[in-house]
């Protein structure tokens, strides 16, 4: 043995006897993982998944610019009413919807909140924000502030098949798809703060807080559709029953309506019954022509704040009076272009004419970002 590997020996030995030990490694701490935004396409486009549960959200909404204008007494009118005394009116809206989906054992649970606020004329003491709707679903269940089957109309600006449409309600819905049939309980609290009655010519107020029972049937077959719905207002002691049915026919959809009300009521005011009728004309992907029409049998009559008698037909007040022998029609025409992806246009344009009344030309000009 050299004396080289000798002296590596010793070195070794003593290094063993002695504990020596060569110094630790150094470990890098591994980064915590990101968690990136995953799509939620169980219920649709434009939900996501809340980083860390399982609910997915969606937002939405619009902006809004509009211009109504109106010339002549009476008539159904067709956007939020001429500010003033002027024969034309624009205001600005602003909508915000927050949607949350989960998949539970009892089936979906959904709960949305709708944000809206109108401004017009200019100044902040004329805006308003307020919750439009805001409800909970879970299956066919629906408790909250939404808006009810009558809400739901022809596809035009020429029809006017409602009185009021939001409630706080809760309803059941059965849904087979093709199919659908339901039952819902409305509180009737507050639509007109206070409901005017014309008694042998002396004004009476009571105070609205009552409930109305809404139902409705509906039905899909293709390209057409139909829906069956009624409503009993209980602190009037009356109702309304209406049908809807669209199909598609040649270039566009055919829309077909009818409405009639035992009085007045929360439901339905504006006349003892109405027909309806609009053809949808799909010119291109992007312009849809509307002609549409409706006649109004037996008016109804209305109160004014002075006492006297007026028409209610332009405005969704209820009404405690009987409705009049006088009748009216409406015929319009609906515009609607999609200038590009969000960004849509629509103009309406319709003449009214009651018995005994001056006739009417009432319409609006809208611009809408949707997103």
């Amino acid at each position: 043995m050299n004396i080289k590997s000798l002296l590596i020996g010793s070195a070794a030995a003593l290094a063993a006897v002695s504990g020596a030990q060569a110094a630790d490694a150094i470990v890098a701490a591994e980064p915590e993982p990101l968690e990136y935004v995953r799509v939620c396409d169980a219920f649709g486009t434009g939900f996501f998944y809340i980083p860390g549960t399982e609910t997915c959200l969606k937002f939405g909404g619009y902006v809004r610019f509009q211009t109504d204008f109106q010339r002549g007494n009476g008539g159904p009118g067709t956007g939020t009413g001429n500010g003033g005394n002027s024969d034309w009116d624009s205001f600005t809206r602003a909508q915000f919807e927050v949607d949350t989906r989960t998949d539970t054992e009892l089936g979906a649970l959904r709960g949305f909140i709708g944000f809206r606020g109108n401004a017009d004329q200019g100044s902040a003491g004329s805006s308003s924000v307020f919750v439009d709707q805001a409800f909970i679903e879970l299956g066919g269940l629906k408790v909250g502030k939404f808006y009810n089957w009558w809400d739901d109309g022809l596809s035009g600006e020429s029809d006017v098949l409602s009185s009021n449409a939001l409630f706080n309600s809760a309803r059941y819905t059965y849904d087979a798809g093709s199919f659908w049939a339901g039952v819902s309980v409305d509180e009737l609290e507050g639509l007109n703060t206070q409901l005017i009655r014309l008694d042998n010519g002396v004004v009476t107020q009571e105070l609205d807080n009552n409930v109305g029972i809404s139902a409705g049937v509906g039905a899909k077959l293709g390209g057409a559709t139909v829906a069956l719905i009624g409503g009993y207002d209980i602190d009037q002691e009356e109702g309304a029953v209406r049908l809807i049915a669209t199909a598609d026919i040649g270039p566009g959809t055919l829309g077909l309506a009818g409405v009639y009300a035992s009085g007045g009521n929360a439901y339905y005011a504006r006349s003892e019954w109405a027909v309806a009728a609009e053809y949808a004309i799909k010119a291109t992907d992007k312009l849809t022509i509307t002609p549409g029409a409706q006649y109004f049998g037996s008016v109804a009559d209305g109160v004014t704040s002075a006492g006297l008698p007026g028409t209610a037909i332009n405005s969704s007040v209820r009404r405690g009076d009987d409705f009049s022998n006088r009748d009216a029609w409406q015929a319009g025409l609906t515009v609607d272009y999609k200038i590009t992806q969000g960004l849509s246009a629509k103009v309406a344009v319709n003449y009214f004419d009651e018995d005994n009344r001056d006739d009417q030309v009432n319409g609006f000009v809208r611009l809408q970002r949707s997103f």
